[in-house]
This record gives structure tokens, sequence and C-alpha cells, in this order.
């Protein structure tokens, strides 16, 4: 049976229904098990091979590069029926093309993103990580500023970002994970030279996850040089503490490729990594390839989870 996944149009406003739209007109996409959500004029013009769920006002059209609250009404009715059809069992799964937080949050959308909304809805606690290019990536810690990052951060938070890490990189294909995790400080604290988060709680959490996690480095390591430890096949995946010191690098090597993973909760969720891109939009300059990325990582991660 192949895995069932909700795809979601995003803001309709955006790039989303068109990088959805180019994915399934390639020769080599397989539609198995795709079931995809938006308005019905756009589900209109999709091959009849996949499923269709309209959402929104009857009769709505987006225009390309101008969102409205409407939009945002319909990007957030697509992501609540693929959040309650995997609670159903219709869904294995959910890959989520990119909405406008700004446009939700106008309408009233509590949530700082697509990750925390998934979390409320089926509970867990989510870990954002990146795969489907070079680089493998799970953040500690995400959409907090970074003066609070050395707060909030702390053993329980380490150890699930850890898990999420090793999962990631098994549904990626690695037997026994490699993982490494960046220091806070620079050059991971130098002892405590420059910085007491790696001497004080970061390392000994690590040391005693390794029994758990034998692939585990037992103590953060120089985030600056970490990358391109990655990248020479040192490590199978690397775990960040603060939004930047992953995204950074990421975004650098793999932007057109990379894969957004949140894992920790009862379903995988994938999304491309990349925005609603307005200023593009109607245009047919957007790339699909993130898209095609996020449902290949899905499909994977599912199977990894199943078997």
């Amino acid at each position: 049976m192949p895995v069932e996944l909700a795809v979601t149009c995003g803001d309709p406003a955006g790039v989303g229904p068109e990088v959805v739209a180019s994915w399934l007109a390639a020769a080599d996409a397989d539609h198995a098990g795709i079931t995809v959500i938006g308005p019905a004029d756009w589900l209109a013009t999709l091959p009849p091979t996949v499923g269709k769920i309209p959402v929104g006002l009857e009769g709505y059209r987006a225009t390309p590069g101008h969102p409205d609250g409407e939009g945002a009404l319909v990007a957030l009715a697509a992501m609540e029926y693929a959040a309650a059809g995997c609670e159903r069992g219709e869904f294995d799964g959910v890959v989520t093309a990119p909405v406008s937080k700004a446009q939700l949050a106008r309408i009233g959308f509590a949530h700082p993103g697509q990750t925390e909304f998934f979390a409320a809805q089926w509970g867990g606690e989510p870990v954002m990580c990146f795969t489907g290019g070079r680089l493998r990536l799970a953040l500690a810690t995400w959409h907090v500023p970074l003066a609070e990052v050395p707060q909030v951060l702390g053993p329980q938070m380490l150890h699930r970002t850890v898990r999420a890490a090793h999962e990631l990189a098994r549904g990626e294909g690695a037997a026994e994970p490699r993982i490494a995790v960046c220091g806070l400080n620079p050059h991971a604290g130098e002892g405590g030279l420059m910085g007491e988060e790696e001497r004080d709680f970061l390392n000994p959490a690590l040391a005693k996850m390794q029994h758990e996690f034998p692939g585990l480095c037992p103590r953060c390591e120089p985030g600056d040089t970490l990358f391109a430890r990655q990248l020479r096949g040192e490590f199978d995946v690397i775990v960040a503490l603060y939004h930047d010191q992953g995204l950074g690098p990421l975004k650098t090597v793999d932007f057109d490729t990379a894969v957004n993973v949140t894992l920790g909760l009862p379903f995988v969720r994938t999304s491309p990594d990349h925005g609603t891109a307005f200023g593009i939009a109607g245009q047919g300059r957007a790339d699909w390839h993130s898209f095609s990325n996020a449902v290949a990582v899905a499909r994977r991660l599912i199977a990894v989870r199943a078997g």
C-alpha cells in the first residue's frame, strides 16, 4: 500500500500552488497516495490521478503575488483538514506548501509558524529538522530570540533534538547515525574561557546520552568547522542550537533542495525550505525540486517509522 500524504496548497497567492502543480506535471512524479487540499478552481487544473479536497469559499480565486486575508483563510483551512485527516487515519503524513506568517497573523492565527500549528493539533514536542541536500540538520531552538537561547536550552530539549536527529539520519539511510552538536559559544566555549554553557551542562548532558546514541559525539564541537566536516563525510547529521547557526550554512549549500521536516510528533510533516516568494508567484520561475524532495523525504520517514 502506498504512503497516504496530504499536500496543502499554502498561501494561494504565493508560489506554493505552482510548485505543487509543476511537480505533479513532472515526468517522474509518483502520484500514488497523494491528496491535494486547496481552492476548488486550482484543484480542477491538477491531474486526475491525485485526490482532491476543496477548501475555502466557493468561487474564490487567488491573484498570484497579491496576498489577502481570504487566501490566508484558505491556507489555514488546508492545514486544519490535513491535520485532522491524519488523526482520522486518512493520511500518514503531511507535505505543506509555504504560508505567509504575516497574513495568517492578520486573521488571528495564534502560532509562530506551521511547525507549532501541527504540534498544537497533534500533541508532542516538535523538532525542526532539514535534509534533502548535502547537509542534514536538527535545530534545538528556532523561533527564539538569540538572547533567550541560553535560558531555554536544557538537557531535556537537547535530548529530544538528538533523538530527532537520530531518526532523521536513520530515515535517510544511516544505520548507526554519527551525530555532532554545535557549541553555543565560539570554539565550543574553550573550556570555559569563552562561555560556560558547554562545560556546565551541554557536554555532561551529551555524555549521558551516549549509551542511547552510540554515534553521538560526547561533547560539543566548534560550530564554525562542523558543517565543513559533515560535507567531508565525518558526520551523518548535525544539531545546531539556534536558528541562524544551522540555517545560514544550510541555505548557503542547499538553498534549492533542502526540506523542512517536523519530527517529535505523532505524524511526519515536511515542507520545501523556502517561503511564499510573492514577488515571483505566477511567473513560472519557482523551482519545484525542494517540494519534490519534501514528498520523497516524507515517504522515507513514514516507511522507517512503520518498519
